[in-house]
């Protein structure tokens, strides 16, 4: 259920600078993309101000009421945004792939531990939870490392279309394949690989499910100024459940303030205004005659 909870202006004003919402910082290569993501922590990629949550497109565009046209193709900014993704997929330093709810992501180094403790799998839970075409094509890839799509349809036997980009698309979810290039010539193709060649430390590292609950919830707090009902979870994807059990966690060591119900707010934002106040009270105070 969507909140109808308005943002303060402030807390826009914050998420402008933030998430790179302003002409002045708004991203132009693929190295600024990098450092935009380490910043964030985690971005969507091609989502506009119609959806909560820093954004690659919006921080192309500058500012903070971008909307994707339906006419991408002729769109300057959606161009950009779509030769910046490529770029950024094959230069490697950035997760990139389709995870919760198939969204399109990009992941910092730093916060991929957290995600996989999420939503990653273990080889051994692989035969359980994988869908027979997801274990054929990952069979393949564990054999040959990279390989482009339809190389990788012929090889695996998913030559449905259909059934090749819906186990893909698992296997993304589960952050065990991930594209590594994107080419255009001599005919549009993804060449996938397998996650763990490009994030090794970080895809081995075990942390604790709270743990990564709790450092999702920091990452999008610390970008967001404040977060309003249902909105971590539709960000990240993480179940609302999940989402009040950060939160709250981050409360409970004091680095955010429940303001009202499914509202924190970061404690620091929060003392400091608190703080302007009560000077403000005592500067308005009448003096003692």
């Amino acid at each position: 259920m969507r909140s109808d909870r308005e943002i303060p202006a402030e807390i826009e004003d914050y998420r402008d600078q933030r998430w790179r919402r302003e002409g002045a910082r708004q991203v132009e290569t693929a190295a600024d993309a990098e450092r935009f993501v380490e910043q964030a922590g985690f971005a969507a990629c091609l989502t506009d101000s119609r959806k909560p949550g820093p954004s690659l497109y919006v921080a192309v565009c500058g500012r903070r009421d971008a909307v994707m046209p339906r006419n991408v193709q002729k769109d300057p900014e959606a161009s950009l945004t779509w030769v910046i993704k490529d770029d950024v997929i094959k230069r490697g330093k950035v997760y990139y792939g389709k995870l919760a709810r198939g969204k399109a992501m990009f992941v910092a180094p730093r916060m991929i531990p957290y995600f996989h403790a999420i939503w990653g799998m273990r080889r051994a839970e692989e035969a359980r939870r994988l869908g027979k075409p997801a274990q054929a094509i990952l069979k393949v890839l564990r054999k040959e490392w990279e390989m482009a799509t339809s190389d990788l349809r012929a090889e695996s036997g998913v030559t449905d279309r259909q059934a090749f980009t819906k186990a893909i698309d698992e296997l993304q979810a589960a952050m065990i394949v991930m594209p590594s290039e994107v080419l255009y010539l001599p005919k549009f193709t993804y060449i996938w690989t397998l996650a763990v060649g490009r994030f090794p430390d970080a895809l081995r590292q075990r942390v604790k499910r709270d743990a990564a609950v709790r450092e999702i919830a920091r990452c999008f707090l610390a970008g967001a100024g404040m977060t309003i009902p249902g909105e971590l979870a539709r960000v990240t994807g993480l179940s609302r459940p999940d989402a009040g059990l950060g939160n709250r966690a981050l409360v409970a060591e004091g680095f955010a303030t429940r303001t009202a119900p499914g509202c924190y707010e970061l404690a620091g934002r929060v003392n400091a205004r608190n703080d302007s106040s009560s000077a403000g009270d005592v500067d308005d105070a009448p003096l003692d005659q």
